[in-house]
């Protein structure tokens, strides 16, 4: 497949993400493009969400748009406790968690982020 197709196909999964996550109005949501510093994947997304309940859901949404558009999820960790949700759609890794893991871990800082915020993507 030519790299610019490649492109498209990761921009495109990255967009239904973002719409999936504001849909369950997903806080704080970041892009970090991670292509060429990581081997398992192109794009993170992390989102915060203001209680496990939420976290879980959007989530579950971000799964059920990606199957909608025949993007399995290869795996979904964290869904029990749901305070980190990790959903591996291949292409694009999805971080939902809540904000005081977001603030412990703090994945955009550990990334070296300057990737813009959804709204800029």
């Amino acid at each position: 497949m030519p790299k610019q197709n490649i492109e498209q196909r990761i921009d495109k999964l990255r967009d239904l993400v973002i719409g999936a996550l504001e849909d369950v109005k997903a806080l704080d949501i970041k892009v970090v493009d991670v292509r060429g510093r990581a081997s398992y994947t192109d794009v993170l997304v992390i989102a915060s969400g203001s209680s496990p309940r939420q976290v879980k859901a959007l989530a579950d949404r971000v799964v059920e748009v990606a199957k909608a558009h025949g993007i399995p999820a290869l795996g979904v960790e964290g869904e029990r406790e749901a305070e980190w949700i990790l959903v591996d759609l291949g292409d694009v890794v999805v971080h939902v968690m809540l904000p005081r893991v977001r603030d412990f871990y703090n994945l955009e800082r550990l990334w070296g982020s300057e990737s813009p915020t959804a709204e800029q993507a």
